[in-house]
């Protein structure tokens, strides 16, 4: 009788044991295929914020423009996320992940399109709007792009897995000015000649092509995300209880200082190269210097990738804040080649930022997380108001000390990840 009830109850397990074997199987496919797609927008992604940063100092050279008009790109760019973060999340409520992720890449198109033809004009209002179109679109990838991987990836592996992706997002960045200086940046592409808006036309050309290939793929496995958790619809007033969560608004407040830090000093880099008690590079060897301050942030996430496997994320954003804020502090004292390189250096602290202060502030509940990443994707409005901040401080009071804003946004960020790492307890509990 025993022989007998275990040969049935090992009928009845072998089954069952091949069929969690096999749903298994589908969901690491799945999230492999979800990885490998978000591969190629987080790429680009990278790529044409790096290049629009290349932007600034060529219209300011072209248009006579002071720090704070040429910074209006960044403006233009970067307040897209606050426009656009709301809707977005209601498409993506409406239509899911991956249709959004595909509309996205779409419009980015549509955004490059539309600065090539504002370009041909040399009309400056008209390139702001043609990047806030642009912009826009870079809004679905990134309120849609995390909370994806989240979903398909088990806790443990989603902050290496975020950060391992940013690491093609800064491979975008790298290869950016590197390939972008030659054209925007390069004498031939200063005057209203058809060479010289061919010159500025050429990348955001190619820009094009690669995102709609990139849309038709996410296009072509919009069914991918079947199974898992939908995006809720919550009524206002519970948006409002998920978006003022303490963790949440702490973590908003501490990514836009992040991004309003990272982006100024992307833009202004070249600008502070070019100082005579610097380095006094040409525009053009300064544009291609921008790319190690990129690289660093590319380094840095791949390292960080197993970093953060080993140690919590917390401590380790704690650390890269602190030694953020020091590296600023020194290239504010205008100290020749050091102040250089310590000021490139910074991209490597900025290379664990991102993902781990996106996942540190999520909620636990994976159906509000769009909300979540929506609030966290309109504090990238940073992005465009402290480098306007330190423009305008740079126009009044000179380069170096405008350097004091960035700094001041590294040390919100440390504060951050010490009360997340438990330091003081009282208001690490209540962000529990």
């Amino acid at each position: 009788m025993t022989i007998q009830s275990g040969v049935a109850a090992l009928a009845t397990h072998a089954p069952q044991a091949a069929a969690q074997s096999s749903v298994k199987a589908a969901e690491q496919l799945r999230a492999a295929r979800v990885f490998n797609l978000s591969i190629g927008n987080c790429f680009m992604g990278g790529f044409v914020v790096s290049l629009v940063s290349l932007l600034v100092p060529r219209l300011k050279l072209l248009m006579g423009l002071d720090y704070t008009r040429a910074s209006l790109v960044q403006l233009a760019f970067h307040s897209s996320y606050l426009l656009f973060a709301l809707p977005v999340t209601a498409w993506l409520v409406r239509i899911g992940y991956m249709r959004v992720m595909a509309l996205g890449c779409a419009i980015m198109a549509a955004g490059c399109l539309g600065f090539i033809a504002a370009a041909a004009l040399h009309n400056y209002p008209l390139v702001l709007l043609a990047l806030l179109a642009l912009a826009g679109g870079i809004t679905f990838l990134q309120i849609a792009g995390n909370v994806m991987v989240t979903l398909v990836e088990p806790a443990d592996r989603a902050v290496p897995r975020i950060t391992l992706l940013q690491g093609f997002n800064s491979i975008g960045t790298v290869l950016a000015p590197l390939l972008g200086a030659s054209f925007l940046l390069s004498d031939r592409s200063v005057g209203h000649d058809a060479e010289a808006w061919l010159m500025v036309a050429l990348p955001f050309i190619g820009c094009v092509v690669i995102l709609l290939g990139i849309a038709w793929a996410y296009a072509h496995n919009r069914n991918l995300l079947e199974g898992t958790e939908p995006p809720q619809r919550v009524p206002l007033n519970a948006l409002r209880c998920v978006v003022a969560t303490p963790r949440l608004l702490a973590g908003s407040i501490a990514m836009f200082g992040y991004v309003g830090a990272e982006v100024t000093i992307g833009t202004l880099l070249t600008n502070y190269l070019v100082l005579p008690e610097i380095i006094g590079a040409e525009p053009v060897t300064a544009g291609r210097l921008v790319s190690l301050y990129w690289g660093g942030a590319m380094v840095g996430r791949f390292l960080g990738a197993a970093a953060l496997s080993h140690w919590p994320p917390a401590r380790v954003l704690t650390a890269t804040a602190l030694t953020a804020t020091g590296l600023v502090a020194v290239a504010a004292l205008g100290n020749g080649m050091l102040g250089a390189a310590t000021l490139i250096a910074v991209g490597l602290c900025n290379s664990i930022m991102y993902p781990t202060l996106f996942a540190l502030s999520l909620p636990d509940e994976q159906g509000a997380a769009p909300y979540a990443s929506m609030a966290l994707c309109m504090a990238v409005v940073g992005g465009a108001i402290v480098p306007m901040i330190t423009a305008a401080l740079a126009d009044s009071i000179g380069l170096l000390p405008s350097l004091v804003v960035p700094g001041i946004c590294y040390v919100v960020i440390a504060m951050f990840a010490l009360v997340r790492g438990g330091y003081p307890a009282a208001l690490a509990r209540r962000m529990a």
